[in-house]
């Protein structure tokens, strides 16, 4: 959650606030195959839709605030929620699949594809190690 690498948890994971480095900048590692796609904000938007509609619920028909008021607080605290979780929630994506060795899908099975896939690193990090 600290946004580090997988491998060694000290090289920076990000270049900017959702894009990735090329490779950590202390091991070496890759991340040119890193690939969270859609999965944390598909988890975010579930998530914070769920709390921020909850919230105006209780605005509106609990406390009784206006309507303005109750459309503008759930969406400003859905904003801070996502700001605030989305690039540790990538990251740990990042790390999942680092640690779990992720790849992508096939439909074939053949000797040739698995023997490739044997030979080839998660993140395609061979050599790169200290």
């Amino acid at each position: 959650m600290a946004c580090k690498c997988p491998r060694c948890a000290q090289g920076d994971l990000y270049d900017g606030f959702l894009k990735l480095a090329e490779r950590c900048p202390n091991c070496g590692l890759d991340y040119a195959k890193a690939d969270s796609g859609d999965g944390p904000a598909v988890f975010l938007l579930f998530i914070v839709g769920f709390v921020t509609v909850a919230f105006m619920m209780i605005l509106q028909f609990g406390i009784g605030a206006p309507q303005w008021l109750s459309l503008l607080l759930p969406i400003l605290l859905g904003g801070v929620m996502i700001w605030l979780t989305i690039r540790p929630l990538k990251a740990y994506m990042i790390a999942l699949q680092y640690a779990n060795k992720a790849r992508e899908g096939r439909l074939e099975d053949d000797a040739a594809t698995d023997r490739r896939d044997q030979e080839a690193d998660d993140f395609d990090d061979a050599g790169d190690r200290p």
